[in-house]
């Protein structure tokens, strides 16, 4: 099948590159569940999405060669380009994780054992006619308060909206990404769809070389989702020091990589069929291209370019915003723990990196922050969420 033309339209590469950052999150989302669920439903989203993502990148080039009238503006805009085509790369690469599940190329069932550990519950879910989330608001729904359930995304017809907030009404017809529990998830699916949720079988198996191979691989998609978010947040705040944690994400992503080729190389000889190793081969390759890519968004930051406005904007201005704040003395978070203060449930906000200020820190960036990180005035708090989220983070640090 042919592709569909694309012309030049006049929007601001602004506007193009802050929904090509939240297209490609979302793409990275969607093909790891599509995995994890065995979905074809999800697995073709994801390469819908794909489409969409290849038009943007092209009307992105398209208006930042527009916006380039002399050498001080293509030295600017490099970078910009830089971006778009990391953007392109995630694409690709989630678009070839899908294809794992599309094309059953072949994943042993320890992948789908680890996982789960490693992600909440997606489900695409078809709103029918009879549902009675049907022309009622997902603020009125209050989803996330009473079941944990986020709507990640939603198609209506072929236009898609990325993280809809409380006003999007729902329609029988919309196509609904939710993300949450499985409790939760059970109950709005069956609410959503009159059909029962059916969740994936769980998984059991004994510790083998197979099983280190794919514990690797849950790190990688780790430390590779967590520097694509540091990525973004090394641009929005031309931060040097957090373009070198993800310059060091990136190198460890590369070291998992080849420890994963040799636990899998070794399992392959114990393995009936080695064939169906090569779904999981695929998975990696996909996996190792999305931390490249994540370095290649902060390359400018890192080759001491300063990070255009224009993509600073963007950054800003995308459905999920990144924050930084610092810790303010006496402040709600002084003095306290990540986990204490239940900073994700009350906030809605994810903590994606800490900077502590004290002595016995050195100013070093945490880019694993968990329940136990401890936060004191001072302390600087990369986190990403929605624009009410980071409005009660703020609250909370000042």
């Amino acid at each position: 099948m042919a592709a569909d033309e694309v012309e030049y339209e006049p929007k601001s590469v602004k506007e193009l590159l802050a929904e090509m950052k939240d297209t490609a999150e979302l793409l990275i989302d969607l093909s790891y569940s599509a995995v994890l669920l065995g979905s074809d439903d999800v697995a073709q989203e994801v390469l819908v999405l794909e489409e969409k993502m290849d038009v943007l990148q092209l009307r992105a080039r398209m208006s930042i060669l527009m916006a380039a009238r002399s050498p001080a503006d293509a030295e600017a805009l490099a970078p910009v380009l830089g971006i778009v085509g990391a953007a392109e790369k995630i694409s690709d690469a989630a678009g070839d994780i899908a294809k794992i599940v599309l094309e059953d190329i072949g994943l042993p069932p320890e992948m789908r054992a680890a996982l789960p550990e490693a992600m909440e519950t997606l489900v695409r879910a078809e709103i029918s006619p009879g549902s009675s989330l049907t022309e009622t608001t997902l603020g009125e729904l209050n989803l996330e308060t009473e079941t944990g359930v986020r709507a990640l995304a939603l198609r209506r017809a072929d236009d898609w909206l990325l993280d809809p907030d409380a006003n999007t009404q729902l329609q029988a017809g919309d196509i609904v990404l939710f993300r949450g529990p499985e409790e939760g998830i059970t109950s709005v699916y069956a609410d959503a769809t009159g059909e029962a949720y059916e969740p994936p079988d769980p998984i059991e198996s004994e510790s083998t070389d197979l099983d280190r191979a794919v514990d690797s691989i849950v790190l990688m998609k780790d430390m590779g989702e967590l520097a694509v978010d540091l990525a973004y947040g090394a641009i929005l705040f031309d931060s040097e020091d957090v373009a070198e944690e993800v310059f060091e994400l990136e190198a460890e992503v590369d070291a998992l990589k080849s420890r994963f080729e040799a636990w899998t190389l070794r399992a392959a000889s114990r393995v009936d069929d080695p064939v169906s190793l090569r779904g999981l081969v695929q998975l990696a390759t996909s996996t190792e291209i999305i931390s490249d890519a994540a370095l290649e968004i902060s390359e400018g930051v890192l080759r001491g370019l300063s990070t255009h406005p224009v993509v600073r904007e963007a950054v800003y201005e995308s459905d999920e915003v990144i924050v930084r704040l610092a810790v303010g003395s006496d402040s709600e978070l002084d003095g306290t723990t990540l986990g204490s203060k239940e900073v994700k449930t009350d906030t809605g906000m994810r903590v994606i990196a800490v900077r502590h200020t004290g002595d016995d820190d050195g100013g070093e960036w945490d880019i694993s922050p968990g329940p136990e990180t401890p936060l004191a005035a001072g302390d600087v708090v990369l986190a990403k969420g929605t624009r009410a989220g980071a409005e009660r983070l703020e609250a909370m640090t000042d």
